[in-house]
């Protein structure tokens, strides 16, 4: 891969993420990690309280590299039919016509993902992992950008459903969107003391077309990855299964996910190959929603971020 072809990348990067900037406060490792998503065809669980823009990140998104948006809130009585659709009898024809569902888009906010039953959730298991729905027994085909972006919230628990294992795995990453700082809280505050907020969404332009978006998907096959760091890899992810910390440690999909996040990763830090910061970064994202930890370590207060961490300071890294 010539420099020609990482610099341009580079300025894609950074044209999105200033688009991005009109509308978003700060936030920018969870920017990034959704640009990492939609470049390497994966999908984003977003986990944070409410009011921390997660919703308006993922339209954003949408807007700035000019492919359809659509949103499914989740509730309690939402079906799979009102997400996938249905074949509905048309009086006029005397046939029955499929009525597409909302999974029908390119970009697919799933919000409050945790507030529908598994049978409900699992409507996305087919499209996440296929880019595909079964609807009666007839295949439909999905964009090749379809990318699910899902929020949960982290706190209130009353009235949701855990998403299940192999849910969760479907998942790319998990993106943990925080509070701002001082500095950026004061500026979201000044932004909507000038009526900024309420219009900047309609003022992010399209700057990335889908011809633009393909062929940097292309460019990930040419970054390299040394045998020794596929090792790191393939170590990592057998150590969480080995681990009397956790109970369900990642599988080989979580592990073919971080090498293609690390290789996101190094191509948007201007690099074409990987190197064992990459996997390092990325690792938490990709590995956490996956790990199911022993009791006792949740008892012992520990979440999965650390215990990830002490997992990863037990590999050797390659030098």
């Amino acid at each position: 891969m010539d420099q020609t072809h990482l610099s341009q990348l580079q300025q894609l990067k950074n044209a999105v993420l200033g688009e991005l900037s009109q509308v978003i406060v700060g936030q920018e490792e969870a920017l990034s990690a959704l640009l990492i998503a939609l470049f390497a065809q994966g999908h984003v669980l977003l986990e944070g309280v409410p009011g921390t823009a997660k919703t308006l990140m993922v339209r954003a998104l949408a807007a700035a590299v000019g492919i359809e948006f659509g949103r499914i809130q989740f509730t309690p009585d939402l079906m799979p039919s009102d997400i996938v659709g249905t074949h509905v009898f048309d009086l006029k024809a005397g046939a029955f016509r499929l009525t597409k569902g909302p999974i029908f888009t390119e970009v697919l906010l799933a919000d409050e993902i945790n507030r529908a039953p598994a049978k409900t959730q699992s409507a996305l298991l087919e499209a996440m992992q296929e880019r595909q729905v079964s609807i009666d027994g007839q295949r439909h085909p999905l964009s090749e950008f379809f990318t699910v972006f899902a929020t949960q919230n982290p706190v209130e628990h009353e009235g949701t459903y855990p998403l299940p294992e192999a849910q969760l795995d479907r998942f790319l990453l998990k993106v943990q969107v925080g509070y701002p700082s001082v500095e950026e809280e004061d500026l979201i505050l000044s932004r909507v003391s000038a009526d900024v907020g309420a219009t900047a969404l309609a003022a992010v332009r399209p700057i990335v077309t889908r011809q633009h978006l393909a062929a940097a998907r292309a460019m990930a096959a040419e970054v390299q990855v040394e045998d020794k760091v596929r090792a790191y890899i393939r170590d990592l992810m057998r150590a969480t299964r080995t681990s009397p910390m956790v109970m369900l440690g990642a599988g080989p999909r979580a592990g073919v996910h971080l090498m293609v996040a690390s290789r996101w990763a190094a191509l948007l830090a201007g690099r074409a190959f990987v190197t064992p910061d990459d996997v390092r970064h990325m690792l938490n994202m990709v590995t956490c929603h996956r790990l199911v930890l022993a009791p006792e370590v949740e008892l012992d207060g520990l979440g999965s971020a650390e215990v990830m961490d002490r997992i990863a300071s037990s590999v050797e890294v390659p030098r």
